[in-house]
């Protein structure tokens, strides 16, 4: 069945357009002076439409049609923003400005990214149980390094050096096929059980010592030779984790189309009327691809009913 997937990404220069289109689109207003011209808002409002016109339309104008049913509180984005700040940590301003954004355009984004997952996880269900088990695969997080191979007697050999007293980043850079062990040394950081992982090798590292080299583990990628540096326990409880879990459990079940279809009959609804003609149709590709994936929906139901 095709699924159509929509993108919430914003850069900086849609909610620009957004602005410049507060006004009139003849508005004159002088926005910079130079000895070799002016250039009024209307200009930078037809450069700016004739570039990304209709994708800029169409993320303001669903941010507008999704605000009349999803509430997104000044809270929730600061909430969101401190938790990609925690995420990036010293790389968070290098991170939005590779991106285009400054901090209050990123805000933005993520309003619109908050909302999107409103619409998304409002008819999934998770069980008490889907949480507590989610919570236990979380809770504790492991520190490890490691080197992968392709075979089992080049493991051995790593193993071997490691234990001779061979400094492990050295080892990992002459053996290991990933190849950001150039960089890394085969450091992975900190990690838990709910990491996207290999889970063989999720299973072999967390059922490791601190400190002690392991025998060779098979994984879809080779053969790993661990060590856990480190082990510890999140601070926060089962409760404090709670909503947040149940949150991501309900996006990983959510079907992208159904927000797709959402979306669509919500802007069909809002009887959307666009008076600029350069972005007439902006919104035809979008809604003919929704209603192509609902009939692909209607005719897989009707075949799955007739067998």
């Amino acid at each position: 069945m095709k699924k159509t997937v929509l993108t919430f990404t914003l850069a900086a220069s849609v909610f620009a357009l957004g602005a410049c289109s507060n006004d009139s689109a003849t508005n004159d207003e002088v926005i910079a002076t130079s000895k070799v011209g002016d250039i009024t808002q209307n200009d930078l409002y037809e450069e700016m439409k004739a570039s990304m016109g209709d994708q800029a339309f169409q993320l303001l104008m669903i941010k507008k049609v999704l605000s009349t049913k999803y509430e997104v509180t000044e809270d929730e984005v600061n909430a969101q923003l401190e938790a990609d700040k925690k995420q990036f940590g010293d790389n968070f301003k290098t991170f939005i400005a590779q991106q285009g954004y400054t901090e209050s355009s990123y805000k933005k984004t993520l309003e619109l990214k908050l909302m999107q997952e409103k619409a998304l996880v409002e008819d999934m269900e998770v069980t008490e149980d889907e949480i507590k088990a989610e919570f236990e695969n979380i809770k504790n997080e492991i520190q490890a390094r490691h080197i992968v191979v392709e075979d089992e007697e080049t493991a051995k050999k790593v193993k071997a050096e490691l234990e001779s007293g061979k400094a492990f980043a050295e080892v990992a850079k002459k053996y290991s096929i990933e190849q950001a062990a150039q960089t890394t040394g085969g450091d992975l950081g900190w990690f838990n059980k709910a990491t996207k992982m290999d889970q063989q090798f999720l299973k072999g590292a967390f059922a490791l010592k601190k400190n002690v080299i392991s025998d060779p583990i098979q994984s879809s990628f080779g053969y790993h030779i661990i060590e856990v540096t480190d082990k510890r326990e999140i601070e926060e409880s089962y409760e404090d984790k709670k909503a947040e879990i149940e949150k991501q459990l309900k996006l990983v079940k959510a079907d992208t189309s159904t927000l797709l279809t959402k979306v669509a009959k919500m802007m069909k609804d809002a009887d959307i009327k666009i008076k600029d003609k350069d972005i007439k149709t902006a919104f035809d590709k979008f809604l003919a691809a929704t209603e192509t994936d609902t009939t692909a929906e209607d005719a897989d139901t009707s075949t799955e009913e007739s067998n």
